[in-house]
């Protein structure tokens, strides 16, 4: 258990630091620079080593990878908001060279011993090191989600109030991303990007629901696209579902506050009775064994 937590402590560090050098977003930075200097170098650089060595593993990646696998990791990114220092090219390109540095990492620790736990330690190391990514992705993901479900109910109070101030819905939808924070509002600004180079209102309704895992979405979704279709009031559409989703938060609220108890139950079991039993309890068997034992 020793070897198996020391190792742990150090191939996790040198995961995450593998991870955050192979993420860095040095082609967004590249590209700033070239729009800073254009104008001032006549001839556009030629493309780097390094860059060339990139786009190499990336093919590499892409052709070894199944394509199934592919789509699922592009759903991540999809969820996680797609974070402009994380392209699909480059997570694909990071997943080997993660799996490369644990299957060296595994070496190392083989050259201690053949011992089986280091074995199937260097093994995890591998297979740890592959999947850090999709590890890191799910977990931005649910995340970006749990803020999503946090989020809606305020915004849809927004965008009731701006509909019945007298803006269009679409209007309502802009104002709300512009002066909002966070996914939301990140999420509506893309559905009207959506629109404005062309895609259908419908098509870049589904979209949206599409991008997130919250049933709150998709219900609000179909409603405005039915609404829509049948020339319903959107007014009224928005007042019922900002009036549902408000109910719906207080009875999350409700459900994790009924959760408390049983979350406190197993701390309070394992660290606070063994105390209280030792300080109440440890006199008496004291002095019992001092009693039977004639001292």
């Amino acid at each position: 258990m020793i070897i198996l937590a020391s190792a742990l402590l150090v191939a996790v560090p040198v995961a995450l630091l593998s991870w955050m050098a192979l993420a860095a977003d040095r082609g967004g930075d590249r590209a700033v620079r070239n729009n800073l200097t254009r104008g001032f170098v006549k001839d556009a650089a030629a493309p780097t080593a390094a860059a060339s060595g990139a786009v190499v593993l990336e093919r590499i990646a892409r052709a070894l990878t199944p394509s199934s696998y592919i789509r699922r990791l592009d759903r991540m990114l999809a969820l996680a908001g797609r974070p402009a220092s994380l392209p699909l090219g480059r997570l694909l390109a990071a997943k080997p060279a993660l799996g490369l540095a644990g299957a060296a990492a595994g070496g190392l620790m083989l050259l201690a011993g053949p011992a089986p736990i280091l074995r199937l330690l260097a093994l995890f190391l591998i297979v740890l090191g592959y999947f850090v990514p999709d590890l890191l992705l799910y977990s931005r993901g649910a995340e970006r989600q749990t803020a999503i479900q946090r989020e809606l109910p305020n915004i849809m109070d927004q965008l009731l109030i701006s509909v019945e101030a007298g803006l269009g819905f679409e209007a309502a939808l802009a104002r709300a991303g512009s002066t909002g924070k966070g996914p939301v509002a990140e999420e509506l600004t893309r559905t009207l990007q959506d629109m404005q180079v062309g895609r259908n209102r419908r098509d870049a309704y589904l979209g949206l629901a599409e991008r997130t895992t919250v049933s709150e979405v998709r219900s609000f979704v179909q409603a405005v696209i039915q609404a829509d279709e049948y020339g319903i009031a959107i007014g009224r559409v928005l007042r019922v579902q900002a009036r549902s989703l408000r109910v719906k938060r207080r009875q999350r609220a409700e459900q994790q506050a009924m959760k408390l108890p049983v979350k406190v139950l197993f701390p309070l079991l394992f660290f606070i009775f063994p105390v209280l039993f030792i300080a109440i309890l440890g006199p008496a068997v004291i002095n019992t064994i001092a009693i039977f034992s004639g001292a």
